[in-house]
This record gives structure tokens, sequence and C-alpha cells, in this order.
């Protein structure tokens, strides 16, 4: 078997003939590229360019034939000189720009836009189905046969489809389990059409006017409110929704959480960014209240011995603060931990 000047085999002999004219076409030249760079042993993410473009790129590379060096280097060097000229890149179609902004605009314009996207031929409903959440596709998958939610889970990287696996109820979570074993065979058209039919589903959907549920939303009212109001309007909600007041309670995030809820390695961070005169007397507070003196020794338990003594001799001498000041310091302290989760620099453990 005969190989050319890059090292590359060859099917069968080379003839003068088979030389072909310098590329013209971006395809063509984007062909000899792709071929130099499955040569070097490059591993190309074909798979993620739109089917038409895959089918064009294979069907250009087989008509190609040879190509003599001096062509091969003026296509590369073009290539590269189109690199050094680039200044941005766009996503290609709706549902690729809606990707780059989404969170950015309007929940209406978002959803507008969404339904647009997904009308078009080009869309891969899977994509969207893919971005959510667990807690999202949870909902969207209970109504659905065990085959379709194996399908689902199919498609989802492996974490995400084992974070919904565990939120369904046991039997629910075996029966789309065996039903995976019935998902070989599925085809393209086929896969095409149940990801088209779930984001019709997500699109039927009425529009939501608070982007988070009434348990997070009580609960993060309750947060920054005064203890006593906060027990008071938890046990009016005992009375009336025992379920409600359940849940609102997991939701709650209070300065009492914190040894619990905050890793020991976090708690630096946190109160470098808390006002030093405030965390002061979040800490005298608590060190005086027998139901939080275990918070400061957590807390400390996660300082130097230097910056605990900081903080000892700084609290020495300090009266305790009245009860609204103490609320206030807590809820600084409380903010700081959530504002930090917000920005993506902590993770809190889950409660549950």
């Amino acid at each position: 078997m005969m190989k050319d000047d890059t090292g590359v085999a060859l099917a069968r002999p080379v003839a003068l003939g088979d030389l072909v004219p310098r590329p013209t076409t971006p395809v063509e030249k984007a062909a000899i590229i792709v071929r130099l760079l499955l040569s070097e042993g490059a591993s190309l993410p074909l798979s993620a360019l739109p089917e038409g473009h895959q089918a064009r790129l294979a069907e250009q590379m087989a008509r190609m034939g040879l190509v003599d060096r001096a062509t091969m280097a003026a296509v590369v060097e073009e290539f590269l000189a189109a690199l050094d000229a680039a200044g941005l890149s766009f996503p290609e179609g709706l549902d690729g720009a809606l990707s780059l902004i989404d969170g950015h605009i309007s929940a209406n314009v978002a959803s507008r836009l969404r339904r647009m996207a997904d009308s078009t031929a080009r869309a891969d409903p899977w994509e969207r189905i893919g971005a959510l959440s667990a807690e999202e596709l949870l909902p969207l998958l209970a109504e659905e046969a065990a085959e379709t939610a194996a399908v689902a889970l199919s498609t989802l990287p492996v974490g995400r489809a084992a974070e919904v696996l565990a939120l369904m109820p046991g039997d629910r979570a075996r029966r789309v389990a065996l039903a995976m074993a019935r998902t070989g065979g599925i085809a393209p058209d086929t896969l095409r059409r149940i990801g088209r039919s779930l984001v019709a589903q997500l699109e039927a959907r009425p529009e939501r006017a608070f982007a988070a549920g009434p348990v997070d939303r009580m609960g993060a009212i309750l947060n920054v409110s005064p203890s006593a109001t906060r027990e008071e309007v938890l046990a009016g909600l005992e009375e009336e929704d025992r379920g409600f007041a359940e849940q609102v309670r997991k939701a709650i995030f209070t300065f009492a959480h914190i040894p619990a809820r905050v890793a020991p390695r976090d708690l630096p961070r946190v109160l470098r960014a808390v006002e030093p005169g405030v965390l002061v007397t979040a800490l005298v507070a608590a060190q005086a209240d027998e139901a939080l003196a275990g918070v400061v020794e957590a807390i400390f338990a996660a300082l130097s011995p230097r910056m605990v003594q900081q903080f000892r001799d700084e609290m020495e001498g300090r009266a305790v603060p009245p009860a609204k000041d103490a609320d206030a310091a807590f809820a600084a302290v409380v903010s700081a931990v959530r504002q930090l989760e917000a920005a993506g620099e902590i993770a809190m453990k889950r409660e549950e």
C-alpha cells in the first residue's frame, strides 16, 4: 500500500490525473483541514456540527482524491490567517443564540424565542431538555411511560440521570430501569419525536410570575425575619398546613444552621464577607445564647488560633446586644452565606 508525502496511507496507486485543482470552495478547504488534523491524530468533535454539515463534509472528502503539498500548505496558511483575524464567534441558529443570552432577557421573551427555535428543523429538542435541572425533569417525566422516561434519562449526562432516578419513587425507578433494556433499537427519528413531544409539554405550561416556588420565597423571607416573628409564623403554618410548614422549615437557613450547612473550609471566606463590627456583635450575641453557643465554637474550630484569639479579644468586655441588634447581625452573616452560594464561591450542604 502506498503512502503520500504526509505519510497517509493511500487506498490505491496515485495517478497524475488524481490530483485535484486548487480548492476554491469552503467545503473543499474544510475537507483538507479535517483530513490533515485526523492524520495527525487529532480528536475532532464533528458530531457537534449540524447533520447537514456533517453529510456535506463526508461527501466532499469522498470526492477529493489527492491534494498536492503546495495546495495543502496554501489552505493551511489561509486557515491560520482566518483564525488570527477572528475576533468573536456567534452560535449558529436561534437556539444557539438563546442558549447564549438566556438568563439575561425576560422570561416572556425567552419563552417566545424557545418556541421559535423549537419550530425550526435544525433545533435539537434534547439540548433544551438536557439543560433542565433534576427537579424540573422529574415532573416532566412523571406521567410519561417508563420507556419514554428511560429514553430521556439515556440522553442526559450520567450524573444528571442519576439525580432524576434518585428522586423517583422506588417502584417508578425500578420500572424505568427495566424499560432501559427496551430502548436499544430506537431510531434517531423516534428519538427526535420523543424529544419534541417533551419540549411541547414544557411550552404548554403556563408562565410563572415568580422564578422561585412558594416554599423558597417564604423561606427567604423568614431567613431575615426576627427569630420571634419566624417562630410565630411557622407555628401558624403548622396549624393550617403542616406539610407546607415542614417544607418551609427545610428551606430556612439561619445562623443556627451554619455548622450543619456550611463546610468548615468555607467559613473563613464567609467571615471576610461580613463587616467586622457586625460579625463581633453576632458572635457575642450567639455566645450568650445557650442554643447558639455551639455555632461560635464551630466557627472558631475552622479558624487559625491567631484569628480565634483576635476575635476573643474583641468580644471580651462587650455587652450582650439587644435582641434587635443581634437579629440584624445574624441576618448579615446569613446574607453573606447566601450571596457567596449564589455566586458559586461556596457550596452549602443540602438538608435531608
